[in-house]
């Protein structure tokens, strides 16, 4: 697994995970609140994760255009070659998709919890 963040370049994957951090830890503060019925906006963990989902696009696109600016300087490149840069350049957005799909996860699940309890909801 560290094998592919580091394929992922450190840069992004770091970025990345920070993002994964905030999601996870937006929610847990968020469960608490639910359970002491305070307010909160659990729209907040949706977004973040949405957050996640675009900085690895943006992973994606950064390191696909320095690999087609490699392949105009040397004129040639085997298909292999780009095949297996191409791949490389899905790890953070299949990384940010991930962290998107939790973040949905973890909202679908406040929403059930908040729905559940007596708590003022905050838009």
């Amino acid at each position: 697994m560290t094998e592919l963040f580091y394929m992922g370049g450190p840069l992004f994957m770091g970025i990345l995970t920070i993002v994964l951090i905030a999601v996870i830890a937006t929610a847990a503060i968020y469960i608490y609140r639910i359970k002491s019925s305070q307010n909160v906006n659990i729209a907040l963990v949706k977004e973040i994760g949405l957050f996640g989902l675009i900085v690895g696009i943006l992973g994606q696109f950064l390191g696909l255009y320095q690999a087609f600016t490699v392949i105009e300087v040397s004129g040639t490149v085997s298909p292999e070659i780009l095949m297996s840069g191409l791949k490389i350049s899905s790890i953070t957005t299949i990384y940010g998709l991930i962290i998107c799909l939790i973040g949905y996860l973890l909202y679908f699940g406040l929403r059930a919890a908040f729905e559940k309890s007596d708590v003022e909801k905050v838009v």
